[in-house]
């Protein structure tokens, strides 16, 4: 079986209840993330969660099939979840296949695969098994995601104030989700009891979480904030950010100022652009002014060469992800020292 971000929750727990090994896969580690989280919440009986690397997994096939089948020191149900790189849990998912006896429910996280991976095509046509890929969301969609977190929440949110949880997340499900559990906390909201949210209340806890988001470390880095940045990766390490997650925030970043360098061209007025992309709320107000010093840095070659950078670094952390986080500091460094050379 097959799933994308459209139809996989609506489809979650029919898949919870048929498949047995579950392939969860695509550049939206938070989406990635959650549906694993969901699946494993939705199993029959769940039981203790085993947890296993595709490192440990790639050196002993043998290991997951084992594993699997075997069980806990008291009889109870167990699952087994998988953080793997790329396929390096192809030859041991291959294995636990060729077994006959019954295996417990096995889930695979490899956000730097995709449903071409050799892993999805050993999964994709089994009835017994799901691959699930995710891109990340666009702002209405994700949108959309913070108005059904606060819904189950017991958090009553308007179209604008969700929109603006959405932008101050980076387009991140987690830091979204995050967002809303607080704002439920300060109105003491809940299913039996919501509350309605308002400005006032969102201001509140922005006040005071501003810090856990991603922007700041994204604004250093375009910004050619030098001095601020080694603040932000201790941040990054304490709050313990995925290394990718963050790249993939520099990298939305990124994007957004090489669409606007095409709509400014060589000779246009940057201020002004940027004035009609917030009349249009295309910008967030609160970014106006980060954005428009950022597009005013990276024009040209040398937006093209920081593009090029982010491509080769989003690389070198999926093939080197044991050392993803050193190659994070090293890489956005080099971005922010030359951002500072205006």
């Amino acid at each position: 079986m097959k799933a994308t971000q459209k139809d996989f929750k609506g489809q979650a727990p029919r898949f919870a209840r048929e498949a047995g090994v579950f392939f969860f896969c695509g550049p939206d580690e938070a989406g990635v993330q959650d549906a694993a989280t969901q699946i494993a919440a939705l199993l029959p009986d769940a039981g203790e969660r085993v947890e296993l690397s595709g490192a440990d997994l790639r050196r002993d096939p043998v290991r997951l099939g084992d594993e699997a089948r075997s069980t806990s020191l008291f009889g109870d149900k167990r699952h087994i979840w998988v953080r793997a790189n790329g396929d390096e849990a192809h030859d041991a998912v291959e294995t636990l296949l060729s077994g006959t006896a019954e295996a417990c429910p096995v889930l695979i996280v490899a956000t730097s695969a995709t449903d071409k991976s050799r892993t999805a095509k050993l999964l994709a046509n089994r009835p017994d098994a799901l691959v699930a890929m995710f891109y990340p969301p666009d702002l209405r969609t994700l949108t959309a995601s913070v108005r059904d977190l606060a819904d189950a929440a017991g958090v009553r949110l308007g179209g604008d104030l969700a929109e603006r949880i959405a932008r101050a997340s980076a387009l991140d499900l987690r830091l979204a989700q995050s967002e809303v559990t607080k704002l439920a906390l300060y109105l003491d909201a809940s299913p039996q009891a919501p509350r309605n949210a308002d400005l006032a209340a969102l201001e509140a806890i922005v006040a005071r979480t501003e810090e856990d988001g991603l922007m700041p470390i994204v604004n250093a880095v375009l910004g050619g904030e030098v001095a601020k940045l080694p603040h932000e990766l201790r941040r990054m390490r304490e709050l313990g950010l995925n290394p990718v997650g963050v790249l993939l925030a520099v990298e939305r970043r990124a994007a957004q100022l090489a669409g606007l360098a095409a709509k400014a061209g060589p000779r246009g007025d940057i201020g002004e652009l940027i004035k009609a992309e917030v009349a249009s709320r295309r910008i967030f107000w609160k970014d106006e002014r980060d954005i428009g010093a950022q597009l005013r840095r990276w024009r040209g070659p040398r937006l093209a060469r920081l593009v090029e950078k982010l491509i080769g670094l989003h690389r070198a952390l999926l093939v080197n992800s044991q050392q993803a986080e050193l190659l994070l500091a090293q890489g956005l460094a080099e971005i922010a020292r030359a951002a500072a050379k205006r």
